[in-house]
């Protein structure tokens, strides 16, 4: 059966290996993505320890987010999971198994292109289940000093994003994300970034110890110096919100909201989600079938017509 819309669960048609090496371990890493039963999320499984452990992809099992985000259980860690996540989100996975040969998802190109191609091609499949989410009923918000992450009701889920850095590649940008809606080339190839600077005090605590050229958009005191340059002038920005899009899939339950982030990270995006649930009185549980039937969400429903236009040859 093919998949048809949003609003039944889904998971892929067979399994997809991928490879590469870890950001921070500078490794080789590699997962291997299975099809997984309704109602399952996405389950991380530490293949490679004398005996696996299951680590689900929630909230309550992020250990770090100090430049990625670390999910942990009884001393396994998998690193870097945000942009796997955020590949499942944007080509509309619901259910998976990703097992893991090592402490990181591989890193690929420091992007979701990878994984979102990867997925495709494996197929999607459609498990006639119907898809739950948390509509949100009131403002939810986080603040850290200058930076915020705020959530208002909404049958959409939207991420209008604004950063800032005092360099001239990046100065402010913001971009606005419509999941379902907007186009997923505005934000699924766009690369990781850091700065040449850092590079020597991050391989001192063991972290980036993978990361070059070819995995990062990587800056000195005033330019890119990846030879090829930017994938967007506003690639910076493109890349935060992917990485919301990865941190936010951690939730108990997808929901519903325009969340508006101003210099937010990994930290504030997971205290964003705790703050969201928890309090009941935050949301209402429905069925995507009762949101599309709603006459202001109509539009956000994910259309095969929209997905295929999409992804048709854009990796």
């Amino acid at each position: 059966m093919e998949s048809k819309n949003n609003t039944t669960q889904s998971t892929i048609r067979r399994d997809v290996r991928i490879s590469g090496i870890g950001l921070h371990s500078g490794k080789e890493a590699s997962i291997t993505i299975k099809p997984a039963l309704p109602n399952s999320g996405i389950l991380f499984i530490r293949k490679d320890l004398e005996n696996p452990i299951a680590i689900p992809a929630l909230l309550e099992f992020v250990t770090q987010t100090r430049l990625a985000t670390t999910l942990g259980r009884n001393q396994a860690h998998i690193s870097t999971v945000e942009h796997l996540l955020s590949a499942f989100k944007l080509v509309g996975v619901d259910n998976a198994v990703v097992e893991v040969e090592g402490p990181e998802v591989p890193i690929m190109d420091g992007s979701a292109a990878p994984f979102c191609d990867a997925l495709m091609e494996a197929g999607i499949y459609d498990l006639g289940v119907a898809k739950k989410v948390a509509v949100l009923k009131r403002r939810v918000e986080v603040h850290k000093g200058d930076k915020s992450a705020i959530v208002e009701p909404s049958r959409q889920f939207k991420i209008n994003a604004r950063i800032e850095w005092n360099h001239p590649a990046i100065g402010e940008q913001e971009l606005t994300f419509v999941l379902g809606q907007s186009d997923i080339r505005e934000i699924s190839h766009a690369r990781t970034f850091g700065f040449l600077k850092d590079v020597e005090a991050l391989h001192r605590m063991g972290l980036a110890c993978g990361g070059s050229l070819d995995n990062a958009v990587v800056m000195d005191e005033q330019k890119v110096l990846n030879p090829t340059g930017l994938r967007h002038t506003d690639e910076f920005v493109r890349h935060k919100v992917l990485d919301a899009i990865g941190d936010f899939a951690l939730a108990p339950l997808a929901f519903l909201g325009d969340v508006t982030l101003v210099k937010a990270g990994h930290e504030l995006h997971a205290e964003l989600v705790q703050a969201i649930f928890s309090d009941p009185e935050n949301y209402e549980i429905r069925t995507m079938d009762e949101v599309a039937a709603h006459k202001e969400s109509a539009a956000y429903v994910l259309s095969p017509a929209w997905l295929a236009g999409t992804l048709q040859g854009i990796y």
